[in-house]
């Protein structure tokens, strides 16, 4: 390969989830170029090695940032002739989570948090028709058009309670495990928006501290 350049493209996603402590090339990235012999080889660079505190539990969460720039310098050292063109991530965040949570738990806080978003939404629902008023219009409304007085229960609130629940359900685009459309659910959007806000976060914080895994 001596005198020849070969062009490595390289994508790495801003965040990085891995199982092992010892972390290579192909744990992080997606590699390729036309020559495969060297890509399998490259897949084999030690890109870094999680080290557990002794008064700190193996089973929590460590966390790193690094530069594409330390990947490239990795590639380098291995590989001098090889030209690498970065068509992801300039920073990323790499995380080292030794263990799977238990499912019991994962339900456990699924249903948790279902209780809570359930009873908080029927509050914030119930303060905001008491704050419009709506059962005064519905009152007054029934009252002119059927000339005679509401007892608080009649298809004026019967079709909005309907309403509500179909509304809720059409705009977060879910029943059960089915979507209704293929378009991405509100949530899963915020979700997304509040873990690339997280990782753009703690990829600044750590290049202020000086603390990310750089090049010299």
């Amino acid at each position: 390969m001596a005198g020849n350049t070969e062009t490595v493209y390289l994508k790495i996603e801003q965040n990085v989830l891995v199982r092992e402590p010892s972390v290579t090339l192909k744990d992080i990235a997606k590699i390729t170029c036309t020559n495969r012999p060297l890509i399998n080889k490259m897949k084999q660079i030690k890109v870094y090695h999680f080290q557990t505190p002794a008064n700190q539990s193996k089973k929590k969460m460590q966390t790193e940032v690094f530069s594409v720039l330390k990947i490239i310098e990795l590639i380098g050292q291995e590989f001098p002739n090889v030209e690498i063109q970065n068509i992801g991530e300039k920073d990323f965040v790499l995380e080292y989570q030794p263990k799977e949570e238990a499912k019991w738990l994962s339900y456990l806080k699924t249903v948790a948090i279902c209780i809570l978003i359930f009873f908080g939404s029927a509050f914030t629902i119930m303060t905001f028709n008491n704050d419009v008023g709506v059962g005064e219009v519905f009152m007054d409304f029934y009252q002119q058009v059927m000339g005679t007085e509401s007892d608080g229960f009649t298809v004026l609130e019967v079709c909005y309670s309907i309403g509500l629940f179909l509304g809720i359900m059409v705009f977060f685009n879910h029943v059960g495990r089915k979507k209704i459309t293929h378009d991405p659910t509100p949530i899963q959007v915020e979700m997304r928006t509040y873990e690339k806000d997280i990782d753009t976060t703690f990829i600044e914080n750590c290049g202020r501290k000086g603390s990310s895994n750089d090049v010299d």
